[in-house]
């Protein structure tokens, strides 16, 4: 993956791994749009994540759609338009179909994947390869369905030092993906000082990041539990985001 949008990649699986059981974490028509910029001063593009209730196959879910796509400088040598969405049962957040659509300065990908829960398999549509492939799965989550999935466990236990681990579903095969707790800070924001949460996801180090531990995410410690904030090391410079619109949550967003 292009370090251009690696912060978006790690936006749609980590997003959603902080809400509480007694209030829902989202709802239809909740929406946030992310400011990408590289080494804290160029921006590099835009991330936008919402979620909308609709019908599939005759049952009511949730459709969520998370896109992002380079702007400005960055577009001029490296354009990226990619497009994600998650088809999932509105009360167990169980994914029944993902959409994968990239381009990423040109490397491109088309992938519809559909999970079937009587035969435990899923089913693989790669549109740019003209293949289909079949693959078996058992308690996984695809990109965003974890994202929103996560948002309703309870984490007000968790101490230093914890981690939480799904399995995700992804170009057909499973791919185990953590993320530790590093603690709490209050948050200076452009939408005032916010409560946070801080979680480090682990992340494969090498031809991208500097190490495995070199992405940083900040959570509102509220029953929403929206990322507000990101950043990457990068082998060089560094990627951040940084929430700068929102609209239709499902709790108050709290600030001092």
């Amino acid at each position: 993956m292009k370090k251009n949008t690696i912060l978006i990649f790690v936006l749609f699986l980590t997003i959603s791994v902080f809400g509480q059981e007694e209030k829902h974490a989202f709802k239809s028509g909740e929406w946030l749009r992310y400011k990408m910029s590289y080494s804290g001063f160029l921006r590099a593009g835009t991330a936008v994540l919402e979620v909308e209730e609709t019908e599939l196959n005759g049952k009511k879910v949730f459709h969520t759609k998370g896109s992002g796509w380079t702007s400005g400088m960055i577009k001029w040598f490296f354009k990226v338009d990619d497009v994600y969405e998650s088809y999932f049962d509105k009360d167990d957040v169980k994914p029944y179909l993902f959409k994968r659509k990239i381009d990423e300065g040109g490397y491109k990908k088309h992938r519809n994947t559909s999970f079937n829960y009587n035969t435990n398999q899923a089913y693989i549509q790669d549109f740019t390869k003209q293949k289909d492939t079949s693959v078996a799965f058992s308690n996984v989550q695809d990109m965003l369905s974890s994202f929103y999935y996560l948002r309703n466990k309870d984490v007000k236990n968790m101490k230093k030092g914890d981690e939480i681990a799904i399995d995700m579903f992804m170009d057909a095969q499973i791919y185990p993906f953590k993320l530790r707790f590093l603690g709490k800070e209050v948050l200076d924001t452009k939408f005032g000082d916010v409560n946070t949460l801080i979680f480090r996801p682990l992340v494969q180090s090498g031809r991208v990041f500097k190490a495995q531990e070199s992405v940083t995410i900040w959570i509102t410690d509220d029953a929403n539990k929206i990322p507000i904030k990101m950043k990457a090391d990068l082998s060089v410079g560094s990627l951040r985001a940084e929430l700068e619109q929102y609209k239709g949550l499902a709790n108050s967003f709290k600030t001092k």
